[in-house]
């Protein structure tokens, strides 16, 4: 199942049906009061100076800060099994032909590991297009099925290099990496609730995405979604290919802005460790929500900060969020 033209999405609008509001009760006993209360979710993990994670924290620890001004927390929580709708975005290109064996298996062995009951969770690959290999789903069995299917897709041209009529204008395209991110944000997480995270295995280089950076990391934040970042590389490329270029310090840019990490494949940290330590963070996160005191639904960027008692912790949280009216 392909994803929508990208080009297609771009120019479409999205329209919401207002429902109709509620008819009261004829003769209603007592007067019923409804108050409206906007609440800003964060989900986030705290870690000492070790990196080891804190998880045994209470309410009073935390003081949270929007746009400088500290905030009530309506609502605290130290649940680690809250459910959890996971996106895996594989990088097919070029440069990672030798590395889509790796990444299969280890794949596999992560969904089995880090999908617990009423989660769910979708797979991307993406070269020059994006394909959608698996829909949201809580099995591990058809996901492994779906891995099964990664392709190296490294066409050149404006089409898909399967001959599917998916048309990339603008001539010659490389790794729509940042694409990919903003598609996943959009069409898939941004209507879900809860926690949200996407997991994007490359080597970081862009080369020819519709959207900017900028673009992808704001589509993120629209949907709360934590972004984590393997980078995983074939130093054949990253050496000459692209003249020494490195999409390290954009992939860095996005994990901190969404509240996630970078990690890299390396002989020390394989991806089966690195998929170990994202499946515990997922397991050791916080909750926090709060009413902002601004309650303007205006579209503007609210910076959000969380601090702790103990300076010696570190809290990795999204940076902020927009105050859209949906």
């Amino acid at each position: 199942m392909r994803i929508k033209s990208l080009l297609a999405l771009f120019a479409a609008v999205s329209c919401v049906a207002k429902q109709p509001p509620r008819q009261p009760p004829a003769q209603p006993e007592e007067p019923v009061i409804r108050v409206e209360v906007n609440l800003v979710n964060l989900f986030f993990s705290v870690r000492d100076r070790k990196g080891g994670y804190v998880s045994n924290l209470g309410k009073d620890d935390f003081t949270v800060y929007e746009d400088g001004k500290p905030q009530e927390v309506r609502f605290f929580s130290r649940e680690t099994n809250q459910p959890l709708t996971l996106g895996l975005l594989v990088d097919v290109s070029r440069s990672q032909e030798s590395l889509i064996e790796v990444e299969r298996r280890a794949s596999v062995r992560f969904f089995e590991r880090v999908l617990k009951e009423k989660d769910m969770a979708f797979l991307i690959s993406f070269g020059v297009d994006a394909e959608l290999l698996q829909d949201h789903t809580g099995s591990p069995v058809l996901l492994a099925k779906a891995l099964e299917r990664l392709r190296l897709n490294a066409g050149v041209s404006g089409m898909s290099p399967t001959g599917s009529p998916v048309p990339l204008p603008g001539g010659p395209r490389g790794t729509i990496l940042y694409d990919a991110v903003w598609l996943a944000a959009r069409e898939k997480l941004r209507g879900e609730v809860g926690r949200k995270a996407l997991v994007v295995i490359t080597d970081g280089v862009d080369v020819g995405s519709r959207v900017k950076l900028e673009e992808a990391i704001e589509e993120a934040q629209r949907a709360d979604a934590i972004v984590y970042v393997i980078l995983f590389e074939d130093p054949r490329y990253t050496s000459w290919q692209y003249g020494g270029v490195s999409g390290e310090a954009a992939m860095r840019r996005m994990a901190e802005e969404t509240g996630g990490r970078v990690f890299r494949v390396s002989r020390r940290e394989s991806l089966d460790d690195i998929y170990d330590t994202i499946q515990t963070e997922l397991r050791s996160q916080y909750s926090i929500a709060y009413a902002p005191t601004n309650q303007a639904r205006d579209g503007s960027f609210r910076r959000i900060e969380i601090r702790t008692k103990n300076r010696n912790y570190r809290v990795q949280v999204r940076k902020g969020y927009y105050a859209s009216k949906d």
